[in-house]
């Protein structure tokens, strides 16, 4: 079955950290742009983060640069999120998605194939 499954999520004070994981069954992230997304309670969802298929190109949303880091590892099939200086208005569930793509240098598509179920992240204050 292809699926990608995000893990990583749980319960953190403000300040702290969490690392995000998205795994890819049944298909390789070498071909695919991968995005990291969220949907707080009561919110739209809105983009976090997107890592082309080289790993080179990257984009963060203004509301986490410097804070978050996406990263890939395709010798593992997974992609990471990793979330420093976390805030409670980070807390959302959130969402991994993969699409495939012939450019390696391309993220961010508007469109994506693949998406997980979400993991869910708490920032307490």
């Amino acid at each position: 079955e292809v699926q990608v499954v995000e893990s990583g999520g749980g319960l953190v004070l403000a300040g702290g950290s969490l690392r995000l994981s998205c795994a890819a069954s049944g298909f390789t992230f070498d071909d695919y742009a991968v995005g990291w997304f969220r949907q707080a309670p009561g919110k739209e969802r809105e983009g976090v983060s997107c890592i082309s298929s080289s790993g080179k190109s990257t984009y963060y949303t203004d509301s986490v640069k410097g804070r978050f880091t996406i990263s890939s590892d395709n010798a593992k099939n997974t992609v990471y999120l990793q979330m420093n200086s976390l805030k409670p208005v980070d807390t959302a569930v959130y969402y991994c998605a993969a699409e495939s793509t012939q450019d390696p240098s391309s993220v961010c598509p508007d469109w994506y194939d693949y998406w997980g179920r979400g993991t869910r992240v708490t920032v307490s204050s």
